[in-house]
């Protein structure tokens, strides 16, 4: 336990380095390991504690970039896509906490059209809309959202206990879309709606599904757990004398990829990066482990060559992931260490903290800002990642919006200058531009195992008894081999993406597309060699994944997945 005395000293050595004698009181006794160099704002390496200033910013910077960015460099990312790889094969035989498949078993055809009721569910908002599917032969205008309304779920909307979320919810849909349609008058002829559900939920078919604790705040499950999520929502709607069904249910990963394939044939993935993060990829059914399909029916299997996992990307990394020391600092400080360990270093929410923590202890061992840390600055998370991508987008060369911004945010006795927030600038694109990294070499790792996969799905059955020349035709159903090959045929494939910080956040984007660039260029990659699948590549453009965003994502993918089950695509 620190003692009174040893705040006191503390205190005393950082008044000597320029601090008030009460910030650096509070300092101290708010988070006394940074005395001993162990806590979140510790400036400690190992066991050693630096005296400041103990190097100037530029070393700083020198060594930041040199932890965050070299482990990405030459074939260091090549290599962690490789690992990670490994992973997902792992986690795709038995795990059940990631890498799940859904039930959606094929892509649209681009033909389905209609007016389709979509719900999306997230942590703030309730939307409803009613969405037009045209066909692809409305080229340009395909998909149009007819009308939509968006509610705020505030404080007192989560604290709706049981079916009194869901009643809230179901006045809604009604005053929504009730005037715009014929269906949904009589239990006849109900309306059909596609869901995109945020939450935990345990999928038993394609329209049901256990409602399970959805955290955030939320107390709607109370009373509810283990009902199926379609039936309550039908029971409130029906208590309007407004008649649904829930046909479709994605999550936000899938209902991108979706709702980008319906736009383009060549979409396989879906990227959600924001707060957190997660990808949804197309994959062969015997690439699965057969556990991880629970109690479907033997029909299902029957139609589905192919289906969409979700990867619960977040999970990843483990043991694998290039980690500093800040890294481990934000770890070790978390609820649930080690549980997500990839989304630590890639997502919204953990990026503004791990620049804080860089942060302080730059204040602390060099003379950023004076060697005084702001106050705020104390406070874990404290430095949102919407601060550092607004500093990141300030090009300036006074930095005046920058100035502004951290200073209104996060005030100080030492006033701040155009140095010092062109320092947090390079140290937060350092951050960033790892993220972005890691994320590309999430993509490509996928998009690799997919190659492998389909390849696998097509090779003859191995038997010791006949020669190579003799094996027979893998044990599959033509239609089912006919997809196979028309998924390695693909030249290109498209990830569609949704999200903060792969739409705002400056630079990002194009960061991680030039690291994808790469990885697909490198001699370790398919697109590398001579022939592909059997083709001489000569004369054929090489395999290509871009980053195409995905606009309304979760809507019009809850629509597309309706619309697929509407043609018998999505049983």
């Amino acid at each position: 336990m620190t003692t009174l005395r040893e705040v006191f000293f503390a205190a005393l050595r950082s008044l000597l380095k320029g601090k008030s004698f009460l910030q650096a009181l509070f300092t101290f006794w708010v988070n006394p390991e940074i005395i001993k160099g162990t806590g979140p704002g510790s400036i400690s390496q190992g066991s050693k504690v630096y005296p400041k200033p103990e190097r100037t910013t530029e070393d700083f910077l020198r060594e930041a970039e040199d932890l965050l960015l070299q482990p990405i460099r030459g074939d260091g990312l090549n290599e962690f896509s490789l690992k990670l790889k490994a992973q997902f094969k792992e986690g795709l035989l038995s795990d059940p906490t990631c890498m799940l498949p859904s039930y959606n078993h094929q892509l649209p055809s681009r033909s389905e059209s209609g007016r389709y009721l979509a719900l999306d569910v997230g942590g703030s908002t309730l939307r409803v809309a009613l969405v037009e599917l045209r066909g692809q032969e409305a080229l340009g205008s395909e998909s149009h959202i007819v009308r939509q309304k968006t509610f705020k779920i505030d404080r007192a909307i989560k604290n709706l206990e049981g079916r009194a979320f869901f009643d809230w919810m179901a006045q809604r849909i009604v005053d929504t879309v009730s005037k715009d349609l014929d269906t949904g008058k009589s239990p006849e002829n109900p309306l059909l709606m596609g869901l995109a559900w945020s939450f935990p939920i345990e999928q038993t078919s394609h329209k049901g599904g256990k409602l399970q604790g959805m955290g955030k705040g939320f107390l709607a499950a109370n009373g509810l757990l283990g009902q199926d999520l379609g039936d309550i929502i039908k029971t409130a709607c029906q208590a309007r004398n407004f008649h649904v069904e829930l046909a479709a249910i994605v999550n936000d990963s899938a209902a991108a990829l979706l709702s980008q394939a319906y736009l383009n044939s060549s979409t396989r993935f879906g990227l959600i990066l924001g707060t957190g993060v997660n990808i949804a990829v197309h994959l062969p059914v015997p690439t699965i482990g057969r556990d991880k399909f629970g109690n479907r029916p033997s029909d299902w299997f029957e139609k589905a060559s192919h289906v969409i996992v979700n990867t619960e990307l977040g999970m990843f990394g483990k043991g694998i992931l290039p980690r500093t020391r800040w890294d481990r600092a934000l770890n070790a400080a978390h609820p649930k260490p080690d549980f997500q360990p990839l989304e630590q270093l890639v997502s919204g929410f953990y990026l503004g903290e791990m620049c804080r923590l860089a942060l302080v202890e730059a204040i602390d061992t060099t003379d950023l800002l004076g060697g005084v840390v702001p106050p705020s600055l104390l406070l874990p998370y404290s430095l949102d990642t919407e601060t550092i991508s607004l500093i990141e987008a300030d090009t300036s060369p006074s930095l005046e919006s920058s100035l502004a911004t951290f200073k209104s945010r996060h005030p100080s006795p030492v006033e701040p200058t155009a140095a010092d927030i062109s320092f947090i600038r390079t140290l937060a694109s350092y951050i960033s531009r790892r993220s972005s990294a890691i994320v590309a070499a999430s993509i490509f790792a996928l998009w690799r195992f997919k190659d492998e996969a389909e390849t696998e799905y097509l090779a003859p059955p191995a038997s010791p008894t006949t020669s190579s020349s003799s094996q027979q035709p893998p044990n599959h159903p033509q239609h089912f081999l006919t997809a196979a090959r028309g998924e390695l045929d693909l030249q290109g494939h498209v990830v569609a993406f949704n999200g903060s910080v792969m739409e705002q956040y400056p630079l990002y984007l194009q960061n991680c597309q030039n690291y994808l660039n790469q990885l697909v260029a490198s001699p370790s990659s398919p697109s590398s060699s001579p022939s592909i699948h059997g083709h001489d590549v000569g004369g054929m453009e090489a395999p290509t994944i871009r980053l195409v965003g995905a606009k309304e994502s979760s809507l019009l993918g809850a629509a597309v997945a309706l619309a697929c089950l509407e043609e018998g695509k999505a049983n």
